[in-house]
């Protein structure tokens, strides 16, 4: 049976003989065809010229490349022998005349005159090329990462200084307090998704910036148990929606695969963000007696001013998409050539031909929101999202409380939280680049839940008031140093849409049950409990042994599906298969030719 096509395609991949394309240096022929591509015609756009392209072939193809997106180019190249000058163009759909058609753009695609189907490129210039994506995109949404959980997460940092005494609350308003900002974080993904997608990212993901630091900076004013819990509810109203815009926005410029990786790398930006705000703390905690106002009002206002410096920024660094650079603040010229506009454009294409589906301001009708929302074949990683932090994110809300119990002072513990945050950071990497390299999801995912075991073991076991604070100290950082499996996940998500409209609600609802085990997290130690929260402990074990059923189901369930296809495809004759994609009403990852990652 011939296979069914991946999401990065499989058709037009051998030679006349059935034998790989070899992937050797260019022939001089082809060499001269590669300048003409240089500098494409700027009239390609022309419905005429891109079907004389679809028919017309564009000569030998790469061989077949994982794409696993890796960082580690360099040593991998080596490795392989990799000829930088060989043919990079990956083999897909559009090099066959007669499945063409049916993965055609639409002609309101935002980069549909920049698509080329006969294009072709060198790794040399794809290499170079992503690398100056992750400069100019990559970098700066982390930095913007960075400031959403600077204004989210410095609450760990305030408490230490006494906010909740002085405000007149407890554990548990504190808890009402974390309760709230996920509640509302929860309630904002999908309308702030929404919106993005018929604003833009660009426009969209400033205007919240600018609008959560101000909220942020206005706690500087904090008075009472109610200013409290209101402030906590507009942080998380505001700052929902953030993340899966940005992996929405992200996936314009990058592979299924690189994407992947990328998003292991975007939230080591997270926790880069929670270290550098436990060395701000050291020093803006310092402050307590300024102006006769305590530390943790200087935290706020300071760090929300610099958020709203990024936000400002973003307006101007934030290109809607990989043809859209150009501008006052970017340049005339944009960011890309018009040589690297078509490579960027029908590699990400080639990869993923859904991606064309949609103008990156079309917005979602009411009926394709909700055939996006009944999207079953997302629901499991849904459920993942729901329950596969918690038994890390409980502990991690009270990290600093504890230590702050245990003797240390509210400048240690600051500081004493930078180790665990940083093996997490390795560790998360690692996990990541395990993931990409074994071509495995749930498999490499659900290691962090078998890395939580023992620790809670021991956390369940071990009284804390009899036990040395520097013993504590070291098991709970290398307990909260655990790998996480987000990055991975979000990627996930992302590769089973296989829909924009999917990939854009799919991302929001992944997010929103994130936020829903938060909620979850944020209740289960609880002030009867304290200190050494014996019964919270059982729970988290519970949940950890309940998660790694779950990541074995969930590959059950996709390795089922996608056998279920093939069964019915290769039922199929060629003549049926091709009818089948020219009439076929179904879409995204309903699709015969769609396999699932698992």
């Amino acid at each position: 049976m011939p296979p069914i096509v991946p999401l990065y395609g499989s058709f037009g991949n051998s030679s006349a003989n059935g034998r790989p394309r070899s992937r050797s240096r260019l022939t001089d022929d082809e060499n001269d065809r590669l300048e003409e591509w240089k500098e494409p015609d700027d009239d390609a756009s022309e419905d005429g010229d891109v079907t004389a392209a679809l028919l017309g072939g564009g000569g030998p193809l790469g061989v077949p490349e994982p794409r696993r997106g890796s960082f580690f180019w360099a040593s991998e190249d080596k490795g392989k022998g990799l000829d930088l000058d060989g043919i990079a163009t990956q083999p897909s759909v559009f090099d066959d005349s007669n499945l063409a058609s049916q993965y055609h753009p639409k002609p309101e695609w935002e980069n549909y005159h920049r698509f080329d189907p006969s294009a072709r490129w060198t790794w040399r210039e794809e290499r170079a090329l992503v690398r100056k994506i992750d400069l100019r995109i990559m970098l700066w949404t982390c930095l913007m990462f960075c400031a959403l959980e600077m204004d989210r997460a410095n609450i760990r940092q305030a408490i230490t200084d006494d906010l909740l005494p002085e405000l007149g609350l407890g554990t548990n308003d504190y808890n009402t307090g974390n309760s709230l900002f996920a509640l509302f974080f929860l309630l904002a993904e999908l309308p702030s998704q929404l919106i993005s997608k018929h604003l833009g990212p660009d426009r969209w993901i400033p205007a919240q910036m600018v609008l959560w630091s101000a909220v942020a900076a206005s706690q500087f004013l904090l008075a009472g148990r109610t200013g409290y819990l209101v402030s906590r509810a507009l942080l998380g109203l505001l700052q929902g929606g953030f993340i899966p815009t940005v992996v929405l926005y992200l996936s314009y410029f990058y592979t299924a695969s690189e994407l992947g990786v990328r998003m292991g790398f975007f939230w080591a930006a997270m926790v880069v963000a929670d270290m550098a705000a436990a060395f701000s703390a050291f020093g803006l905690l310092h402050l307590r007696g300024v102006g006769g106002y305590s530390g943790w009002r200087w935290l706020f206002l300071v760090e929300g001013v610099v958020t709203l410096v990024f936000g400002l920024l973003s307006f101007g660094l934030m290109p809607a998409g990989p043809t859209q650079t150009a501008s006052w603040f970017r340049g005339k010229k944009g960011w890309f050539t018009a040589r690297e506009e078509v490579i960027l454009v029908n590699r990400v294409i080639r990869d993923d031909p859904s991606k064309g589906g949609m103008h990156n301001r079309e917005g979602l009708t009411l009926k394709l929101l909700w055939k996006s929302l009944s999207d079953y074949d997302l629901w499991p990683l849904y459920l993942i999202g729901l329950t596969n932090h918690i038994p890390y994110a409980t502990p991690t809300s009270y990290l600093t409380l504890t230590l702050k119990g245990m003797g240390f002072s509210t400048f240690q513990t600051n500081l004493l939280v930078i180790p665990s945050q940083l093996l997490h950071i390795l560790n998360m990497l690692l996990l990541t680049h395990l993931s990409q390299v074994l071509n495995q999801l749930a498999l490499t995912a659900v290691l962090p839940q078998f890395w939580a075991l023992p620790f809670l073991l021991f956390l369940r076991l071990v009284d804390p008031s009899s036990t040395s604070k520097w013993t504590i100290w070291l098991v709970m950082t290398l307990f909260l140093g655990s790998p996480y499996a987000h990055p991975i996940q979000v990627g996930w998500v992302s590769r089973n849409a296989n829909a924009v409209r999917s990939r854009a609600v799919g991302a929001a609802m992944y997010n929103m049950c994130v936020q829903g085990g938060g909620i979850i997290a944020s209740n289960i130690y609880r002030q009867d409990d304290a200190p050494a929260y014996q019964r919270g402990n059982t729970v988290l074990l519970a949940i950890v042994g309940f998660n790694i059923v779950v990541y074995l189901s969930t590959k059950a369930y996709y390795v089922r599906r996608n056998g279920k296809k093939d069964e019915v495809w290769g039922g199929m004759s060629e003549a049926e298969r091709f009818r089948y994609l020219a009439t076929t009403q179904d879409g995204g990852n309903k699709r015969l030719d769609f396999q699932f990652a698992s």
